[in-house]
């Protein structure tokens, strides 16, 4: 079953329309299957620039109004990096609750045929809970999977690309406020090391950093030291209070909240998960205390580029990929600089380069 907007409009008023992450949506689908159990969102926030893009996330929510806030960010988010990344293709996103006595296959092959009945006006691919064996799966029952094209990859992933957007968004930060991007004997604290964050630990650590980690799965540092014994490890709510150079936020979204920030002992923000502030104030106040904050949708959006690089109509580049993931670099570097000359924060500055972006429909590769 596929609901539109307009429907949801009706049903649940008081958790959709009304809600603050609603940014005049073009689109949020209710999916349902009966037989496999799925049940899950898609919304596309806005297709000005091209057909939406965006992961499919697995994951347990709390209820449906939790649900529906979390695709609503996403979506958005997706189409302000889009805009900022230079590519055209608009922002949407998908989520699956994930039940613990699902049917996952069967539940991933229903939704891949929702997501074909949308005739590519959304495209999707990985996001946490779901794998490139997910995708691949999909991809028998829908056109509309990005990251299966058979184009020689070398060794790129999406995690691996996402990882390095983000490290060349801490050099820049780090030049910007130090004027050295070199990040050896800095003191960098990551939190989650999953998919994005176990790459990024991997890349800083080979360049000389000093890393704190932390995850709620306690396996994966563990991984972590034993590869790399220098790691210091400490709990997921205390890694935030530590005397940092840099502070990588990339587990989930709303990290930074006001109480956050009151504990906060690092002068530079830059890290890879989504949503990062809990709100436009808490960005506010950040810039308020000089710290410097690094959009999230430009410090993430290497994953997004690596997997719209299968879309130019000269198909993978896989140079192509690597530069265009460099230039985040000087993206930001150009962002950080109008902040500051223009005395406000630099998620202002990002979100108004990508709407006008969005709102005259013209992508501009690279990003600036």
């Amino acid at each position: 079953m596929l609901t539109t907007s307009r429907q949801l409009g009706r049903k649940r008023s008081k958790s959709f329309r009304i809600l603050k992450e609603f940014d005049d949506h073009e689109m949020v689908i209710g999916i349902s299957d009966a037989k496999s159990g799925l049940r899950g969102y898609i919304a596309i926030h806005n297709t000005n620039l091209g057909p939406a893009l965006g992961g499919t996330r697995w994951q347990r929510y709390p209820s449906e109004e939790a649900a529906i806030r979390d695709v609503l960010n996403l979506s958005k988010a997706m189409s302000y990096k889009c805009a900022i990344a230079g590519l055209p293709w608009g922002g949407g996103k998908a989520v699956i609750f994930a039940e613990e006595d699902a049917d996952r296959e069967a539940q991933l092959k229903a939704y891949a045929k929702k997501v074909e009945k949308l005739k590519g006006l959304f495209k999707t691919g990985t996001d946490l809970g779901i794998f490139d064996s997910d995708v691949r799966k999909m991809a028998r029952h829908t056109k509309h999977m990005l990251g299966v094209s058979k184009a020689d990859r070398g060794d790129l992933t999406t995690s691996k690309m996402a990882a390095l957007g983000v490290y060349y968004c801490i050099k820049a930060a780090l030049d910007f406020a130090h004027g050295s991007e070199s990040v050896k004997g800095r003191t960098i604290g990551i939190k989650g090391v999953g998919k994005l964050g176990g790459e990024l630990v991997e890349l800083l650590s080979e360049d000389g950093a000093n890393l704190v980690i932390a995850d709620v799965d306690a396996d994966k540092c563990q991984r972590i030291t034993q590869r790399y014994p220098g790691v210091k490890v400490v709990e997921p709510k205390e890694i935030h209070k530590q005397r940092l150079d840099v502070y990588s936020p990339c587990a989930l979204g709303n990290e930074l909240s006001g109480r956050i920030i009151k504990e906060l002992k690092t002068k530079i923000i830059a890290g890879g998960a989504n949503n990062q502030l809990a709100n436009e104030f808490v960005g506010d106040r950040l810039f308020e205390k000089g710290i410097l904050y690094a959009p999230d949708y430009v410090t993430n959006a290497g994953g997004l580029i690596y997997v719209a690089d299968e879309l130019e109509t000269d198909g993978f580049h896989k140079e192509r990929v690597l530069q265009r993931v460099k230039d985040l670099q000087v993206l930001l570097k150009h962002i950080l600089t109008a902040s500051k000359k223009q005395n406000i924060p630099a998620h202002k500055v990002a979100n108004g380069i990508g709407l006008e972006r969005i709102l005259t429909g013209k992508a501009v590769n690279n990003g600036h």
